[in-house]
């Protein structure tokens, strides 16, 4: 291992200047909506209210918009501030309502769509590959899991009516008479699995098909993990989906980055009249009797708008921006003081290599994401250790080199390295109790999981490493305005809206009249989605018309 470069670097962003705004007084000018956030929810929803014929201001705390759907330099090179495997946005028709094509979006579908290995205390782990294709799934699987064949069949078989569902119902706000509606238009086809799996925990609906840790692992990995908890919670089978969404969607990346989609959401939005600010960090929403007034900027300017949208964390929204709220969201800020706010649990290394690892036994090249799952068992110890501040002695892994597909994004010679790692606490100790602040910790406990990984490779790999960072998520709190490095998310499928203790998150509506939310925490949340976007703005222009 050549270097270590544990301190973020960021790439100067000219957003601002590229859409003409510097220079005007924005202040003086009136707008009919205003979006706070220009994650890519946020940037959905605003490019939907300006194609919508409302005026319509952007604001961004941080020199640059996407959040961390983003794509930034790092190394000469441009890397991904999160993993960037695409599906449920590719089932939306966001790209297609929006223009994105016409303004430079272009996807590389991955075909094997993922690998996926265990744990298992061995250096040439049995792994499969997933396929769109669902023959040639099962092709993957016998070759190394003969007897788990069939299983998968059934697997698939039970589940992918049921993601068709979640899907159609994930275009369109949550009602109980649309989702009747489209029970009725699929002839219930999946119904009964939601209902069901809904109530179960993902490792006990894991069991009842498979054996293979190889198999069960990634899956939980990639659901219940990637949210947070344990795979044994009741009520998260909805988790032990993930592995036929691969067989019903498309799994892409983004020519040049994942930043790619949020670039071409900005231009669609700055094409159809929209105006952004970024640099400009929110003090606080202002109320006018029971309405939303605007918003005030922590260096004093303020903007007015009949229409607010945060599509940042609800508890900055209700609890620190919100002022002078009317007597009737008592109740909102009531609940929201009880709702807690969860800890952030992932952290990325990006690592700059002048050749891309290999894996001992292994013919699969690391161009699709690799996922290195615990067990079942050890992802729930996992979620235990994560409370006391620990870290799994071999935790889950989403491994890439996306170079290898797309050359873009690295100069000749050079390749990038992605490494996810889960679960990785925003209050982990260490042995000495220093935690990520201490610098010198926050540089070892990476370096740990690089190690790890390195174990499964052919020789080399760390010594092809030219230079790499660790975002962990005191990174995400610091840079990226994500209160303990925790990027709130909505988990728990279509019937969960019907359900759900606080509305605004399925609604989009507050109880404060033209004050709405938007975000991976409201449904259907998760990931690069932007599903939620476009239901925030189909309501607003719902209520507007």
């Amino acid at each position: 291992m050549k270097a270590d470069s544990t301190r973020p670097h960021y790439a100067k962003d000219v957003v601002v200047r590229e859409t003409g705004v510097v220079g005007q007084q924005l202040e003086s000018q009136p707008f009919d909506a205003i979006v706070v956030g220009a994650g890519h929810n946020g940037l959905v929803t605003a490019a939907y209210l300006a194609r919508g014929g409302m005026k319509t201001l952007l604001l961004e705390a941080r020199s640059h918009v996407g959040g961390t759907a983003a794509s930034e330099s790092f190394g000469g090179a441009t890397v991904n501030i999160c993993n960037c495997d695409h599906l449920t946005f590719r089932t939306t028709p966001v790209m297609s309502e929006l223009g994105l094509a016409a303004h430079g979006l272009e996807y590389i579908d991955i075909e094997p769509a993922q690998h996926n290995m265990a744990w298992d205390g061995t250096q040439t782990s049995p792994s499969w590959s997933h396929h769109h294709d669902l023959e040639l799934t099962l092709q993957s699987l016998s070759a190394s899991f003969p007897s788990e064949v069939e299983s998968y069949r059934q697997y698939v078989k039970t589940a992918r009516p049921a993601i068709n569902m979640i899907f159609d119902a994930a275009s369109e706000p949550p009602t109980l008479a649309g989702l009747t509606k489209l029970a009725l238009r699929r002839r219930f086809a999946g119904t009964s699995t939601l209902l069901r799996w809904s109530r179960r925990s993902t490792a006990d609906v894991l069991r009842s098909f498979f054996t293979a840790p190889a198999i069960t692992g990634p899956a939980a990995l990639t659901g219940p993990m990637v949210w947070g908890i344990s795979p044994e919670f009741k009520g998260s089978g909805l988790g032990a989906l993930t592995h036929a969404m691969r067989h019903v969607g498309t799994v892409g990346r983004p020519v040049g980055g994942s930043g790619k989609v949020t670039e071409t959401l900005l231009a669609s939005f700055v094409a159809a009249g929209g105006l952004v600010r970024t640099d400009s960090p929110v003090a606080s929403i202002s109320c006018d009797g029971d309405a939303v007034r605007g918003v005030s900027l922590t260096d004093g300017t303020v903007f007015d708008a009949p229409v607010v949208v945060s599509a940042c964390n609800p508890h900055d929204t209700f609890l620190k921006w919100l002022t002078n709220p009317p007597p009737k969201a008592d109740n909102l800020i009531r609940r929201w003081r009880n709702v807690p706010h969860d800890e952030g649990y992932e952290s990325k290394i990006d690592a700059i290599l002048t050749a891309p690892p290999v894996l001992k036994g292994h013919n699969r090249p690391l161009g699709p994401t690799t996922v290195i799952a615990p067990s079942l068992e050890d992802i729930d110890r996992g979620y235990h250790l994560m409370k006391r501040g620990a870290v799994l002695d071999r935790p889950g892994m989403l491994v890439n080199v996306p170079t290898l597909l797309d050359p873009t994004m690295a100069p000749e010679g050079r390749h990038v390295f992605s490494l996810e790692a889960l679960f990785t606490p925003y209050s982990f100790r260490g042995p000495d109790g220093g935690g990520w602040a201490d610098p010198n910790l926050h540089g070892v406990e990476p370096k740990r999981w690089l190690q790890a990984f390195a174990e499964l490779c052919e020789p080399g790999f760390l010594d092809s490493i030219v230079e790499w960072r660790a975002m962990t998520p005191t990174v995400y709190e610091s840079a990226f305005h994500l209160p303990a490095g925790h990027a709130t998310s909505f988990a728990g499928g279509p019937l969960a809206a019907f359900r759900n203790p606080n509305p605004e998150l399925t609604k989009y509506e507050t109880a404060v009249d033209g004050l709405y939310l938007t975000g991976a925490a409201t449904f259907p949340g998760a990931g690069v989605w932007g599903a939620s976007g476009r239901n925030c703005a189909t309501v607003i222009l719902a209520h507007r018309s």
